[in-house]
C-alpha cells in the first residue's frame, strides 16, 4: 500500500468515549508550531509518550522537547486496543523461531514477561488511575488443532530453557469452571495485566507537560527534510506542518503503522492492518459477583481468535478480535480484507461473530433476560503496525542522523512497549544496545529492512 496519513474522521473507541474531557485532548490545536525544538517526537501514543517520559528521566529538560499528533491525543492503536496487557507465555515461540533462531526467540518471549514488571511497577508506584488489574490471563483451546499446537510450543519452549514454572495447566473439567466456557478442551493459564490504554497514556502525557514538554495536536507531521541552514545550532532536520516549519535536532518516528509516511524506505516493512473490538454491557451473569477476575483468548485457531477482557471500573467487557473461520483458513484473503489505514468503519460480519461469542460466554437464560442497556455496546477499528518479521523496529534509523523509531509492534504494543520506550531513550542518550536489555532482533539495521524488500506480509501470532 502507499503510506499514508491517519484518516481525518476516525470511529471513537470505549476507552476515547470515556475520556472526553482530558484536557488536553486538543491542545494547541489552533497554534502554529515553534521554529525549533530540540527533541520531536512524531506520535502522542503509548510509545511517544514514554519515550519523552523516559529521555525527561535520563536527563533531558521536559521544555526541550515537543510531540505533534496528527489527531486528538492518543487517537491512535494505543487508544483503540482491547487493553490488555497481555505477555506471550510461549505460544508465538514457534514462529518467532522458525525467523529468528530458537535462543533469540526464548529472548522475544522473556521480554514479554519483563513488560509486565515494568507496566506494573511503572502505574502502581506513580499511583495512576487507569482501571489496572494485576490478574491472570487464559488461552482457551476450543480445537484440538489450537491443542497440538500449544502443546507442541509449549515443547519447544521448555527445550531452549524457557521458564514455564508461571502457567498453569487446566483440563476440560476444570478448564469450564474457570472459564465459564462450555466446549472448552483445556486451557492455560497465566499472569497478565488489563488497563483502560487512553487514562494511561493521558497520565504520561500530563506528567511530561507538567515538565516542560509541549504537545501539538490535529498537527500532522507531512515531511522530515534536512535543515535549510544548520550552521552551528546542531539543528539537523526540519519537520513541515500545516501549522508551519519546526527544526530538529533529533526527530523520534512513533507513528506505528504511520512511520513509512515520513520513512518511504520501509514502505514495505511497517504496514497496516486493521483491528476491530467492541464493548458490551454484561447483564446480571456478567456483572456485581459474577465479574470476570480474568482475562482470556478464545482459541479456534492461532488466527481465529477472541480476545475478552472486562474493564475494572465500568464491568463493560470488551471483546477483540473478529476473524471467522473461513477468514483464518485463507492468510491471504485476510491480509487483503484488514490491510488498511481507514479506521473510521467497521465490518458487520466480524461484529455479529463477536455477538455471538459474547453470548455464549454471559447467557441470558441463566438469570434472566437482559434489561434495556445491557448487551452489544459499539464497535470500533483501530490500525496495527506490522513488520515481516514479527518484531518492533527500535533504534536509529541509517543514513538519517538524528532520526530513531520505536515503531513496527504487531498488534503487540502494551506488551512491548514498557522495555520498548525506554530502551530507544537509552539509545539516544547515547547507551549501547547491551544496555537496553531487548532482543537483538528488534534493533533497526537497514540490512534487516532490505532482507525484506521481496518478500510477502506475514501476519503476526
Amino acid at each position: 500500500m502507499e503510506p499514508s496519513l491517519p484518516v481525518s474522521h476516525p470511529s471513537l473507541s470505549y476507552w476515547h468515549r470515556t475520556t472526553r474531557a482530558y484536557p488536553h485532548l486538543d491542545r494547541n490545536r489552533q497554534t502554529d508550531v515553534p521554529p525549533s525544538s530540540k527533541y520531536v517526537i512524531i506520535g502522542s501514543g503509548i510509545s511517544g509518550a514514554l519515550v519523552a517520559w523516559n529521555l525527561i528521566k535520563d536527563g533531558v529538560k521536559g521544555d526541550e522537547i515537543l510531540i505533534l499528533e496528527a489527531r486528538e491525543a492518543v487517537s491512535g492503536a494505543s487508544g483503540r486496543n482491547a487493553g490488555h496487557i497481555r505477555p506471550d507465555a510461549f505460544r508465538g515461540f514457534p514462529v518467532y523461531a522458525a525467523i529468528h533462531g530458537p535462543e533469540e526467540a526464548r529472548k522475544i518471549i522473556e521480554n514479554e514477561r519483563i513488560v509486565l514488571e515494568q507496566a506494573k511497577s511503572f502505574i502502581t508506584s506513580n499511583h495512576i488511575d487507569c482501571d489496572f488489574q494485576d490478574t491472570t490471563t487464559i488461552d482457551v483451546c476450543l480445537s484440538q488443532e489450537f491443542v497440538n499446537h500449544q502443546e507442541k510450543s509449549l515443547a519447544a519452549y521448555k527445550q531452549v530453557g524457557g521458564d514455564t514454572s508461571h502457567i498453569k495447566f487446566h483440563d476440560a473439567e476444570d478448564a469450564k469452571v474457570k472459564t465459564r466456557v462450555p466446549d472448552v478442551i483445556c486451557a492455560y493459564e497465566w499472569p497478565a495485566g488489563s488497563v483502560h490504554p487512553a487514562k494511561l497514556t493521558q497520565w504520561v502525557l500530563d506528567d511530561v507537560i507538567n515538565q516542560g514538554a509541549q504537545l501539538w495536536t490535529y498537527c500532522a507531521a507531512t515531511a522530515v527534510k534536512p535543515h535549510v541552514d544548520p550552521g552551528s545550532s546542531g539543528l539537523r532536520w526540519d519537520i513541515h506542518t500545516p501549522r508551519g516549519v519546526l527544526a530538529a535536532e533529533t526527530v523520534i518516528h512513533c507513528a506505528n503503522a504511520y512511520s513509512a509516511y515520513l520513512l518511504p524506505h520501509l514502505a514495505h516493512f511497517v504496514t497496516p492492518r486493521r483491528s476491530q473490538v467492541h464493548a458490551f454491557v454484561p447483564n446480571a451473569s456478567g456483572a456485581g459477583s459474577n465479574v470476570l477476575g480474568l482475562t482470556m483468548s478464545l482459541r479456534y485457531g492461532l488466527h481465529h481468535y477472541f480476545s475478552v477482557n472486562q474493564v475494572k471500573g465500568s464491568g463493560t467487557v470488551i471483546l477483540g478480535g473478529s476473524s471467522t473461520r473461513s477468514d483464518a483458513d485463507s492468510n491471504a484473503n485476510l491480509v487483503a480484507s484488514m490491510t488498511t489505514f481507514d479506521d473510521s468503519n467497521h465490518c458487520l460480519k466480524y461484529e455479529e461473530n463477536s455477538k455471538k461469542e459474547f453470548s455464549m460466554l454471559f447467557p441470558d437464560g441463566q438469570h434472566g433476560q437482559s434489561r434495556p442497556g445491557e448487551g452489544f455496546d459499539q464497535s470500533w477499528t483501530g490500525i496495527l503496525g506490522m513488520t515481516p518479521d514479527n518484531v518492533p523496529l527500535v533504534g536509529s534509523v541509517e543514513g538519517l542522523e538524528g532520526q530513531w523509531i520505536c515503531a513496527g509492534f504487531n498488534g503487540h504494543g502494551m506488551a512491548r512497549v514498557f522495555t520498548c520506550a525506554p530502551g530507544l531513550a537509552m539509545l539516544i542518550s547515547g547507551q549501547p544496545w547491551s544496555a537496553t536489555g531487548l532482543p537483538l532482533c528488534f534493533q533497526y539495521t537497514q540490512q534487516r529492512i532490505d532482507r525484506y524488500a521481496k518478500t510477502r506480509f506475514q501476519v503476526a501470532t
